[in-house]
């Protein structure tokens, strides 16, 4: 990915998030550019273009959005008597 998005400018850092369960990608990343206007040049090459067989959209990232806490799931243990 670090090779492709240098075709736009210097790349300070790219990584592919992955997952920890199955180690596979989680379907998306985070490339950071040396300058605005060079993450802006790789935003108009690349977004809506192939990469590895796959669309891929290049955007601008955003703040994490809040999220509600998570209910259910875990083991609870119920005493029978």
């Amino acid at each position: 990915m670090k090779g492709l998005f240098s075709q736009a400018g210097s790349v300070d850092t790219a990584t592919v998030i992955m997952d920890k369960m199955t180690g596979r990608s989680k379907g998306f990343g985070f490339v950071e550019m040396a300058n605005d206007d060079e993450a802006q040049k790789a935003i108009e090459m690349f977004n809506g273009t192939e990469f590895e067989g796959r669309k891929i959209t290049v955007n601008e990232a955003r703040p994490m959005e809040a999220r509600p806490p998570r209910t259910g799931g875990g083991f609870r243990r119920q005493n029978s008597w």
